[in-house]
């Protein structure tokens, strides 16, 4: 997935996020596969499981088996046709998630040759706010960025003053 480019920038931006919120003690639940980033957490201690290829739109078990403290998605949500079925199967109350937000001046993603690596939402971040207050997380903390490219043309250009990605730290409010 990253063998032209390494997303230095969104990569040194959620570790750091992450570190402000999470403590290296607490058991990370990252959906989906092993992934450059979830090895950058076990580098920087903390202890990370990952789901193993299955498809979460169906089959959400893992997030009720295993045993965490953390649930990650870092440009998950995206991907997937129901991520409010996630929400609702997460056992744990504190959640970091990412999406790369909708672009105004770009179609939805879709890779003609991978059927993992297609876009079902574009996000705007009202949305993932809504998606998280209706199962039951507040948002503490938030930020949004840029992630320009080293190209030449309009939306290159556009991607150095449009904010491209949207990082939530969000708590579950306490059932009644």
């Amino acid at each position: 997935m990253y063998e032209k480019t390494f997303p230095n920038k969104r990569f040194k931006l959620t570790l750091a996020f992450l570190k402000k919120h999470i403590a290296t003690s607490e058991t990370i639940f990252d959906l989906g596969v092993s992934n450059p980033f979830s090895k950058i957490m076990i580098e920087n201690e903390y202890t990370v499981i990952n789901t193993n290829g299955e498809d979460i739109d169906n089959d959400q078990s893992a997030l009720n088996t295993e045993d965490y403290t953390v649930f990650t998605a870092f440009e998950i949500f995206e991907h997937l046709l129901n991520p409010y079925t996630v929400l609702e199967n997460v056992k744990c109350d504190k959640v970091l998630i990412s999406i790369p937000m909708r672009l105004w001046f770009a179609s939805a993603y879709r890779s003609k040759t991978d059927k993992w690596d297609r876009h079902y939402h574009e996000f705007e971040d009202w949305q993932l706010d809504w998606l998280l207050e209706k199962t039951g997380f507040r948002i503490v903390d938030s930020i949004q960025f840029t992630h320009p490219v080293k190209k030449l043309g309009f939306r290159p250009l556009l991607r150095f003053f449009t904010p491209r990605y949207y990082l939530v730290y969000a708590v579950r409010e306490k059932r009644e």
